[in-house]
């Protein structure tokens, strides 16, 4: 099974959309999303997907947010969630804090580690667990980036939209 993996959207409902129909296309059904969508609006894209998401640092209206998240049947996990899919143990965090990504990681505790924030794609091995980073959706200040993870093969693949 293929999981879509974004974060750093920032509003940007162009490259959103390009997302989405990218993760459509490749017959995705679950989207992680690792913080930063910042205004409520954008959350309705994500329609039809299975939907986890967690806070970033520029996520402003937080009650808006989770509104938006009931209403589409997304799950908002705060800023921490821990998952499985497919029988994979999946953490997610946005990154504020580089520290707490790398204890995630080195701990051992997941298959594979989200984060965000740094807007630097990364597809990256500790031990058994993956570490990804999507890189930023919104794209303004690199090439906008999402990840596809394959929870079969353990693998993620960086995509430009």
């Amino acid at each position: 099974m293929k999981i879509g993996i974004l974060a750093d959207t920032h509003d940007h409902v162009h490259h959103i959309k390009k997302a989405v129909d990218l993760f459509r296309l490749q017959g995705i059904k679950t989207v992680l999303h690792a913080g930063d969508f910042c205004s409520p609006f954008t959350v309705p894209e994500f329609k039809g997907f299975r939907l986890h998401a967690v806070f970033g640092n520029n996520d402003g209206d937080h009650f808006r947010l989770l509104s938006k998240m009931k209403e589409i049947g997304g799950e908002h996990h705060a800023e921490f969630a821990s998952l499985t899919v497919e029988g994979r143990k999946i953490g997610v965090y946005h990154g504020t804090q580089p520290e707490i990504s790398k204890a995630l990681v080195k701990s051992g505790m997941f298959d594979l580690v989200v984060t965000g924030h740094t807007h630097e794609a990364f597809v990256s091995k500790e031990g058994e667990t993956l570490w990804v980073n999507p890189g930023s959706a919104h794209g303004f200040d690199a090439r906008p980036t999402v990840c596809l993870y394959d929870t079969e093969k353990q693998e993620a693949r960086i995509t430009e939209l």
